[in-house]
C-alpha cells in the first residue's frame, strides 16, 4: 500500500472518531474509572454498555489494519494516541476479562500493536498518570456543578 493510501485509511478512521455517538463514547471512556476486572465486566450490563463496546472494538479494529498490513504501523502510531489510552486503562485487567468471559482473543489486535510501539512501558506509565489527572479534574468539575 502506499503511503498515501495509508494516509486516506488513518483519515478514514479519524472521520468516523467524529461520529456523533462515538465521540460521547469516547468522551466517557476518557473518564471511566476502572478499578478491578470486575468493573470492566460490570460495564458490560450498564447504561454504558454500547458506548464501551464502541470504544474498544473501534479501536481493535483499527489496529487490525495495522497487524494484517493493510495500514503504515509507524503513520498509524504517529497519528494516533488514542489507542494507547485505552490500552492503558484495560491492560491491568486484561487478561482476567478475558478469562471470565472467555474471550482469549479479546482486544488481541490492540495489544499487538501497542506492544510494539518502541518505549511502550514508560508511555504506559506516562498515560496512566495523565488518565488519573483529568479523572481527577473530572470529577472535581463535576462536583463543583452538583454543588452549585
Amino acid at each position: 500500500m502506499s503511503k498515501s493510501e495509508d494516509a486516506n485509511l488513518i483519515l478514514k478512521l479519524y472521520e468516523l472518531r467524529r461520529e456523533p455517538v462515538m465521540r460521547e463514547a469516547r468522551n466517557w471512556f476518557v473518564v471511566w474509572d476502572p478499578q478491578s476486572p470486575g468493573d470492566c465486566l460490570d460495564v458490560l450490563s450498564s447504561e454504558h454498555s454500547g458506548y464501551y463496546r464502541m470504544v474498544v472494538s473501534y479501536w481493535d479494529m483499527a489496529c487490525s489494519f495495522v497487524n494484517n498490513g493493510a495500514v503504515d504501523a509507524q503513520m498509524f502510531n504517529d497519528a494516533n494516541g488514542e489507542h494507547v489510552l485505552v490500552y492503558a486503562k484495560m491492560e491491568p485487567f486484561l487478561e482476567e476479562v478475558r478469562t471470565q468471559t472467555g474471550n482469549p482473543t479479546f482486544l488481541a489486535h490492540l495489544e499487538k500493536t501497542v506492544k510494539s510501539i518502541p518505549g511502550i512501558e514508560e508511555r504506559l506509565v506516562n498515560t496512566r498518570a495523565r488518565i488519573k489527572k483529568i479523572v481527577e479534574m473530572w470529577l472535581q468539575r463535576n462536583a463543583k456543578a452538583q454543588s452549585a
